[in-house]
């Protein structure tokens, strides 16, 4: 029966001391054998001997510790988690019981607990992923990420390293900026866009660079459209589907990119004493990425590419945009800033109607109506509306009569004399 309840090490020792009893084995190779002192090896010889297979049972099996919690503790912290905290977890329960003067280990509540039936384990299942097979064709789909890290080692400040990956071959395009936004993703989309075309979509994170929070504008949820970054809305512009991972995992191409370049480029930029991003950029655009390309790039499913050419006007797109309505001095203001449209726009009804102001990578700032750029300037300081003259009293805007006032039982043209008299 004692041999039912050993232990794997017990049971060991049992096989061990069984040869030494037969004279099979020396008392001194038994030790060795149990990775034992032979003195600790005598000792457990002799209980063996003495008591036979029960000796070799630990003597603390099957009786309580001497940490334990007195069971009158036990038997209150049950008693009051079951009368004022049945919902509560194991870890918040045990931290208003010992408010109450019952101090309780989580961990030890938590067995109480299972052992008496009154809570029980939740275990959350495992995430699942599924392996997604690889685009088949070249401009399919490309990821882009931004990687934060200490590129130049201390040599400089943190930087932000932009990668794009395609999906079908690992093509990679990067470049350096000092930080992830806007304008440094429209930047290296330029630079994959003038060197292999635009691509069918896009695969990105969840930054507030590819996704807006904002609440929709009533013309927004009239239209049924959900609102757009100005990135969204370029990549609307150029019919470029932006997807939007739901975490990490789902873009490891662009990932695991970054781990390769953080271990490589770190140690190339070391070595050639780059500190700076626009040497760093030259080294990457001419040395490093044609290299890495050759040596990772991998066959596509498809010999297809289906990149498409860029449009003339991508600088116009990779912009910034927001609308604006024409005031009646035909001026527009934006940012702290006035426009006066042109008198040769005159020929055009603007006053009330909506235009856009658009600003470019570059700083500069134009007005657009109905894809045309307005001709304006830009005024140096705000402009001053004309006040009423002197001694002219405005008059004051009356209610329009009552629907059973006499005044509507008149003619028009009886009202009209009323009116010149």
């Amino acid at each position: 029966m004692a041999t039912l309840s050993m232990s794997v090490n017990e049971r060991r020792r049992l096989v061990v001391l069984h040869q030494v009893k037969a004279g099979k084995l020396k008392l001194a190779q038994a030790a060795a054998l149990l990775g034992v002192s032979y003195r600790q090896a005598k000792r457990v010889w002799q209980r063996y001997r003495t008591e036979g297979d029960a000796g070799l049972v630990h003597r603390s099996r099957g009786r309580p510790s001497g940490r334990r919690t007195a069971p009158e503790v036990r038997r209150r912290a049950l008693a009051r988690y079951r009368e004022r905290y049945p919902d509560f977890g194991p870890t918040l329960a045990a931290e208003k019981l010992r408010a109450e003067g019952l101090p309780v280990a989580p961990e030890t509540l938590r067995r109480w607990l299972l052992a008496a039936g009154v809570w029980r384990v939740r275990r959350r299942g495992a995430v699942h992923r599924q392996w997604r097979e690889r685009k088949a064709c070249f401009g399919e789909m490309v990821q882009l990420d931004g990687s934060d890290h200490d590129w130049f080692e201390g040599r400089r400040e943190r930087c932000v390293l932009m990668v794009m990956v395609d999906d079908a071959t690992n093509w990679t395009e990067a470049r350096f900026f000092e930080g992830e936004t806007t304008h440094a993703s429209y930047d290296v989309f330029e630079v994959w866009g003038r060197n292999s075309g635009i691509m069918h979509s896009l695969y990105v994170d969840r930054d507030s660079i590819y996704r807006c929070e904002g609440v929709p504008t009533v013309a927004e949820q009239v239209a049924g459209r959900e609102p757009q970054t100005q990135f969204g809305r370029a990549m609307g512009q150029l019919g470029v589907e932006l997807i939007l991972a739901h975490s990490p995992q789902a873009k490891g191409r662009v990932e695991r990119r970054h781990g390769l370049l953080q271990d490589r480029l770190v140690k190339e930029l070391r070595l050639r004493g780059i500190i700076d991003l626009a040497r760093a950029n030259t080294f990457l655009k001419d040395d490093f990425l044609p290299q890495l390309n050759r040596r990772f790039v991998v066959e596509p499913a498809s010999a297809a590419d289906v990149h498409r050419a860029v449009p003339r006007d991508l600088d116009a797109i990779l912009s910034w945009e927001e609308p604006r309505v024409v005031q009646r001095d035909w001026t527009v203001a934006w940012q702290g800033r006035w426009y006066q449209i042109g008198r040769a726009e005159r020929r055009r009804t603007l006053v009330g109607r909506p235009i856009t102001v658009r600003r470019l990578r570059d700083g500069r700032e134009f007005l657009v109506h109905e894809g045309q750029t307005l001709r304006c300037h830009l005024l140096p300081e705000r402009p001053v509306r004309p006040k009423p003259a002197p001694g002219r009293v405005a008059r004051s805007p009356q209610a329009p009569p009552a629907a059973e006032h006499p005044w509507r039982r008149w003619s028009a043209a009886a009202r009209r004399k009323v009116v010149r008299a």
